[in-house]
C-alpha cells in the first residue's frame, strides 16, 4: 500500500491533500488513527499477563522475537465487557520507535479525509479525555472518531511509552 499523504509534524494537511486513517470500531462507534502510525494488523492471540499492570494492559506478546505490550481499547475506554472473537485483531503500532499493541473489535478500511471532511471534537464527557482527539471525520453517513494516538499512548497514565521528544 502506499500513501502519498504528507502531514506537518501538528498533524495538519499541507497543499490540501488528505490524510489517510485506519478505521476500526470499539462497540458500536467508529474510530480512526493515523495509517502512518501502523505497522501491521494481526489476529487476536492470547497475551502473557503481566502482574499488577493496569486491568487495561491485557499483557505482552512476542512479535518476532520483540516483545511487545499489548492495551485493550475496549478496556482502557470502558466499553463494556471485551469479547474476544474471529474478528478481534491487534493493530500494531510504531509510536516513536516504540512498538506497542492495541486490541480492537475489528478493522474495517482505510478512510482517505480531506481537511474539509473533519470536524473538531465537541467538549464533552467522552470515555477519555479531548486532548486525545484530533477530531470527527465525516464520509457521507459515516462518522469516524479521530484519536491522535501519540498523545493517547504518550499520556501518563497509560505509562506505556516515554514522552515523546519535541
Amino acid at each position: 500500500m502506499s500513501i502519498t499523504s504528507t502531514s506537518s509534524k501538528n498533524g495538519d494537511v499541507k497543499d490540501g491533500a488528505g490524510s489517510e486513517f485506519l478505521a476500526f470500531t470499539l462497540g458500536s462507534e467508529e474510530y480512526g488513527i493515523d495509517i502512518l502510525k501502523v505497522q501491521e494488523i494481526r489476529g487476536y492471540e492470547v497475551v502473557t499477563r503481566i502482574a499488577n499492570a493496569p486491568e487495561f494492559i491485557k499483557g505482552v506478546i512476542n512479535l518476532r522475537g520483540i516483545i511487545i505490550p499489548v492495551v485493550d481499547m475496549r478496556i482502557k475506554f470502558n466499553l463494556g465487557t471485551p469479547v474476544y472473537d474471529q474478528f478481534t485483531v491487534v493493530i500494531i503500532l510504531n509510536i516513536g520507535g516504540r512498538i506497542m499493541g492495541v486490541v480492537v473489535d475489528s478493522v474495517s478500511d482505510v478512510t482517505t479525509l480531506t481537511p474539509e471532511q473533519i470536524k473538531p471534537a465537541p467538549e464533552m464527557g467522552t470515555a477519555f479525555g479531548s486532548d486525545y482527539l484530533v477530531g470527527l471525520g465525516t464520509v457521507d453517513e459515516r462518522m469516524l472518531i479521530l484519536i491522535d494516538i501519540d498523545k493517547l499512548m504518550s499520556s501518563s497514565e497509560m505509562g506505556l511509552i516515554e514522552k515523546l521528544a519535541a
